[in-house]
C-alpha cells in the first residue's frame, strides 16, 4: 500500500476518533445540564444542612479557600495556574460526588473538568457550591462534613471547635486516611503547621502542585492523590 493511501486512511480514522468523543461529551454535557436543571439545583435548594457559610467565620472561610480553592470566586469550575490549587477545585470536587456512581482517572477526568467548567458552574451558584462542600466533604468514614467531623473527633458542635481544631479537619480534606487526627496525630498536626504558613503568608506556594508545602517522608507518601506531590518542588 502507498504511503500516501496510508496517511489518507490514518486522517479518516483520526477525523472519526475526534468526532466520536466530541459527540460522546457533547452528549455527556447535554445530559449533565438536564439532570442538574430537573434535579441537582432543585434538591440543592429543599436540602436542609446543619451549617451554611456564614456557619464560618471569616478566618474559617479564607482558610478553607487558601488551602482548597485559593481563587474560588473568580474561576469557572477550573483553576490551573493558580499556585497551591492542584487540578481539582472545589466545584471539580463537587462534580465528582454528583455525577459519577464510580470515578476513574483519564477519560473520567476529562468528563470531570467539562462538567465542572460548563455546567455545575454556571448553574449553581458559589455559594451554594460551597455550603453542599462544607456539608459533605469526606472527613473519614465516620464523618461528612464540618459539623459531622467536629461532633465525631472533638465530640463538640462546629461552633465550638478551636481555631486549631478546625485546622485539624482542614489539613485532612486532601488525604482524610493519610492526615488522620486519630491514627496520625503527628502527621496532622505537621501538615497544621504547615497550613499556618501558608495562611499568614510565611510560606508561598511553589507551583501548582504544592499541596503540602514541604518534603513528606515515604510513609506519608502512601496513599495520597495521583499527582498530588512532587519532590522537586522541595528540592
Amino acid at each position: 500500500m502507498k504511503l500516501p493511501k496510508i496517511l489518507n486512511r490514518l486522517l479518516i480514522a483520526v477525523s472519526i476518533s475526534i468526532i466520536a468523543l466530541i459527540g460522546y461529551y457533547g452528549w455527556e454535557l447535554y445530559a449533565a445540564y438536564h439532570y442538574t436543571v430537573d434535579s441537582v439545583i432543585p434538591l440543592e435548594n429543599k436540602t436542609s444542612y446543619p451549617l451554611t457559610t456564614s456557619s464560618l467565620s471569616v478566618s474559617q472561610h479564607d482558610a478553607l479557600l487558601k488551602i482548597e480553592d485559593p481563587d474560588f470566586y473568580h474561576h469557572t469550575g477550573i483553576d490551573l495556574s493558580t499556585p497551591g490549587a492542584g487540578i481539582t477545585t472545589i466545584t471539580q470536587g463537587l462534580v465528582k460526588k454528583i455525577y459519577f456512581d464510580r470515578f476513574t482517572p483519564g477519560i473520567g477526568k476529562i468528563k470531570q473538568t467539562l462538567i465542572a467548567r460548563f455546567v455545575l458552574d454556571p448553574l449553581m451558584p458559589k455559594e451554594m457550591q460551597l455550603r453542599r462542600f462544607i456539608n459533605t466533604v469526606y472527613l473519614g468514614p465516620n464523618a461528612r462534613g464540618f459539623e459531622q467531623a467536629a461532633n465525631y473527633y472533638f465530640n463538640r458542635p462546629f461552633e465550638e471547635i478551636s481555631e486549631d481544631q478546625y485546622l485539624a479537619l482542614l489539613a485532612m480534606i486532601i488525604a482524610p486516611e493519610t492526615f488522620n487526627i486519630e491514627k496520625h496525630p503527628e502527621r496532622n498536626q505537621t501538615r497544621v503547621a504547615r497550613i499556618k504558613q501558608v495562611i499568614s503568608g510565611d510560606y508561598q506556594p511553589k507551583g501548582l502542585f504544592d499541596l503540602y508545602y514541604g518534603r513528606l517522608d515515604d510513609k506519608t507518601q502512601q496513599n495520597l492523590p495521583k499527582l498530588s506531590y512532587f519532590e522537586s518542588y522541595y528540592r
